[in-house]
């Protein structure tokens, strides 16, 4: 669809330009994203299906569950989901991983199932996505391509927006569950995908060691984020004859790599590789037996997820070219603060396609370079252009049409309209978070 409404709109504005504006412009810039992400969503899935085979997954997840006890199981539930979408597992593969331990401990602690997706949603969606510093996932890495920043950019900023997110979302949660409790109402019966808890010989591996490849994926991405700059020159240049155009001059031959536009996706490129061999070598025997048809799945999901968001690039692209974009634009950046505009900007067009990494990449590739100088003009640091952008970006998101709500919503078995109220709550909490965020900066000048 991205790819029809762009074209729709070049068609009524200049109907001429429709092909040029196809080939060149809109498969330009899907390629562009395709180039700079593609090996991010493939090692990520990978990553995360071999969590769940090895039974690494399920051993993290009990092991929670055991310490926190069924006293807290609305905490117990998030924290599984944050350790796991912390370390580097797919949010999509986490919601699998995670809702059979919810499903199981809400009817214990006779809590209404109809609470599963907004708790499950607080730990995988909300601070690990996006605030967290150093996180692996997608919507933290797109910005350090436009900001030159990294994965652990404003970390103080970032620790503080986390803290936020979880400590009144719990507050909400909690208040959720008394109040259904106060009235009488239970889990419930007669519910769809209710899950059931197999029994298996095999022992889990320990918590411990389950961990190790999360804690290696997040160790390598800290440790290669600060020392690959040092072993390269600012710029890298190199002869790229692939596709030699008729009498190039030999200089327009030659490919730049800038440094530091591409140390954060290095980094945890290089941080994924390491997690996955640690799997095959303490998993392998689990691995071995599910290997192939487990990761055909996984880059199945994670081509479609890349070129999804990638036609959402493309598009924004397009509609970034139109006449009509500009007066849009002119009213977004006539917001006077930067942060303020970006945040606006980026959870307007997140709500928009329904996706985070979609408005995101959206919103920095049609007006990145304004907010670099916006932010250039006001001495605000990249890093806290980068933080708050990644943040925004996991707020309006997850509008009724987001693909991972109605994931959720599939799994566990429930509808929009019995859960979509609390998902929707925590969705107004991310995006309050933003603009808390940005107070907090202001108050104390920390990053």
């Amino acid at each position: 669809m991205a790819p029809i409404a762009a074209l729709l709109a070049v068609v009524l504005t200049e109907p001429t330009k429709v092909l040029p504006v196809y080939t060149n412009l809109f498969m330009v810039r899907m390629a562009f994203f395709v180039q700079n992400y593609f090996p991010i969503f493939m090692l990520g899935a990978l990553f995360g299906k071999m969590m769940e085979i090895s039974g690494f997954a399920k051993s993290i997840a009990s092991a929670v569950v055991r310490v926190v006890g069924e006293k807290f199981t609305i905490m117990a539930i998030v924290l599984v989901g944050a350790i796991l979408t912390y370390g580097g597992v797919s949010m999509f593969v986490a919601v699998f991983a995670v809702y059979p331990f919810a499903a199981e401990m809400f009817k214990e602690s006779d809590i209404p199932k109809r609470l599963i997706p907004a708790t499950i949603g607080l730990g995988v969606f909300a601070f690990t996505m996006d605030a967290l510093p150093g996180t692996p996932q997608i919507q933290n890495i797109i910005p350090t391509t436009f900001f030159g920043t990294t994965a652990f950019s404003a970390p103080i900023l970032g620790i503080f927006g986390s803290l936020f997110v979880f400590v009144v979302g719990m507050l909400y949660l909690e208040w959720r569950r008394r109040t259904a409790k106060a009235a009488g109402e239970g889990y419930g019966s007669g519910h769809l995908n209710e899950p059931v808890i197999a029994t298996t010989t095999d022992k889990l591996v320990h918590p411990l060691i389950a961990a190790l490849p999360l804690v290696l994926v997040w160790v390598a991405n800290l440790v290669f984020t600060k020392t690959l700059p040092s072993l390269f020159p600012d710029v890298v240049e190199f002869q790229n004859t692939s596709v030699p155009a008729k009498n190039a001059d030999p200089e327009s031959l030659i490919t730049s790599v800038t440094i530091s536009g591409a140390v954060a996706t290095w980094a945890l490129i290089i941080g994924l590789v390491l997690g996955i061999v640690t799997i095959f070598i303490i998993g392998r025997k689990q691995v071995t037996a599910s290997f192939i048809p487990s990761s055909k799945d996984a880059i199945a999901g994670s081509l479609l997820a890349n070129l999804n968001t990638a036609s959402e690039f493309g598009f924004a692209g397009v509609i970034a070219s139109l006449p009509g974009f500009k007066v849009a634009a002119d009213a977004l950046l006539s917001i006077p603060n930067p942060l303020l505009s970006e945040a606006v900007t980026v959870n307007v067009l997140a709500g928009v396609t329904g996706s985070a990494s979609g408005g995101l990449s959206m919103a920095l590739g049609a007006m990145g370079d304004h907010f670099i100088d916006m932010a250039n003009d006001s001495g605000i640091p990249l890093d806290v252009m980068h933080r708050i952008a990644s943040m925004a970006a996991g707020g309006m998101d997850t509008l009724p049409h987001n693909g991972a709500i109605i994931t959720v919503l599939a799994v566990t078995g429930l509808t929009h309209r019995q859960s979509y109220k609390d998902i929707f709550a925590i969705t107004l909490l991310k995006c309050l978070t933003a603009f808390v965020t940005i107070g907090f900066y202001y108050l104390t000048g920390l990053v």
